[in-house]
């Protein structure tokens, strides 16, 4: 943990981490509910492209929390 940040900093700090974190979420459930609308409807192209951008998605979530935790350990 950086000492030289006080509490108000951490603070805005960790609340940008998580508002991010939720807003790729939402975008994963998204992208979910968009392909599930396409593959039931028969389009089989976007099965992948969904699936690596999902992917994508979770790598990034996986990086903020890990910075979460980094920052508050």
């Amino acid at each position: 943990m950086n000492h030289s940040l006080t509490r108000e900093q951490m603070t805005t700090i960790l609340q940008g981490i998580l508002c991010l974190v939720l807003f790729v979420v939402l975008l994963q459930v998204w992208l979910l509910t968009a392909t599930t609308n396409a593959w039931l409807g028969g389009d089989d192209s976007v099965l992948w492209p969904a699936a690596a951008a999902s992917a994508a998605c979770a790598l990034v979530n996986c990086a903020l929390l890990r910075c979460l935790n980094r920052l508050t350990v």
